[in-house]
């Protein structure tokens, strides 16, 4: 595998990301990212639960880590990728950090999930300081990386920023715009393949790019 860098964008070449072994090694280039926004933030209890219910009374975690996996594939299918980035994440961080992954159809899910986790009243409602007080990461691959931008820009609806979005061969669904990356996200990654069928796109932009670094 081969990671290039042109205009700011990360290019992985050589080889297909079809090809589930390839698509695994993208996987794991990635990881570096989740893992040092994961460490530096890992302060408080692991929650694990999905779906997350409104009654749930743990501590809300220092850190929400959301993947979304391509395709139709199942949210918890093991043998794919991106889910085992997921299990790897809650492995070295048991603690602080809430890792899930969800069906690239899935964003309004993810959004209500994590509006639960940051409401440390469970009033139903979020204040100004609860939204700041988000720590999220959301990486997908495929049609999950259009659907990671997506939760994005209804977070930003919301008034939550995002630390981080990273895409792997992102590809856009109907209707979903997964080239810009909207001004709450503080840091943005696009890994994308040269070669195969199957191609996610080369360029991701920034809506404003003195709120956005595309990394």
């Amino acid at each position: 595998m081969k990671i290039s860098r042109a205009n700011g964008i990360f290019q992985l070449s050589y080889f297909h990301m079809s090809c589930p072994r390839a698509r695994g090694k993208a996987l794991a280039s990635i990881g570096i990212f989740v893992f040092y926004v994961a460490a530096i933030l890992a302060t408080g209890p692991l929650v694990l639960a999905y779906p997350l219910t409104a009654n749930d009374s743990s501590a809300k975690p220092a850190a929400i880590i959301i993947g979304f996996v391509g395709g139709f594939i199942s949210h918890d299918n093991p043998v794919h990728s991106e889910v085992q980035l997921a299990a790897r994440l809650r492995k070295e961080y048991p603690a602080g950090v809430q890792v899930q992954t969800y069906e690239s159809y899935r964003g309004e899910l993810a959004r209500k999930d994590i509006i639960k986790l940051l409401d440390a009243h469970h009033d139903g409602t979020l204040t100004t300081a609860e939204k700041q007080e988000a720590r999220i990461v959301i990486y997908g691959h495929s049609w999950g990386g259009a659907e990671a931008i997506y939760l994005a820009r209804m977070l930003e609806k919301d008034g939550i920023p995002v630390l981080l979005t990273i895409q792997v061969d992102s590809i856009s669904a109907p209707g979903k715009d997964d080239t810009t990356i909207p001004g709450n996200v503080a840091q943005a990654a696009n890994f994308y393949q040269d070669h195969g069928l199957l191609r996610g796109h080369h360029d991701i932009r920034a809506a404003d790019p003195a709120r956005t670094r595309i990394i």
